[in-house]
């Protein structure tokens, strides 16, 4: 049975990231699917989509990187910051596997993946 993870490292510190807030949504309905908050480990506590609710279909899950590092204190909060909320459009084509997307970010950058 297929689902949807996550999980979010701080490049810039060389750890997860606890506390980020991420939203999913579906691109195709327009509709917000879930909010989470990463655990202690970066990841969420569940899937964000599995079982009937995995369908193939375009999503976004959208981190708000700038709420976390404001929250830490890696930035000042006095003026805008580089990396605020990173959206990660994806597509799901086969809801039979695991999809995994996490993001590695810093203040001033960020990349991702599919992982496993």
């Amino acid at each position: 049975m297929g689902r949807l993870t996550t999980h979010v490292l701080d490049i810039a510190a060389g750890r997860p990231a606890p506390g980020m807030r991420i939203r999913l949504s579906s691109l195709d309905s327009g509709t917000l699917l879930g909010e989470f908050i990463t655990n202690a480990d970066g990841r969420l506590d569940a899937p964000a989509l599995q079982g009937e609710d995995f369908k193939p279909g375009r999503y976004e899950l959208l981190f708000l990187a700038g709420e976390y590092f404001r929250r830490i204190g890696t930035t000042s909060g006095t003026g805008p910051d580089f990396i605020d909320e990173v959206p990660l459009r994806f597509g799901i084509r086969d809801a039979a596997q695991h999809y995994h997307v996490p993001l590695l970010v810093s203040p001033w950058a960020y990349s991702t993946y599919r992982g496993s």
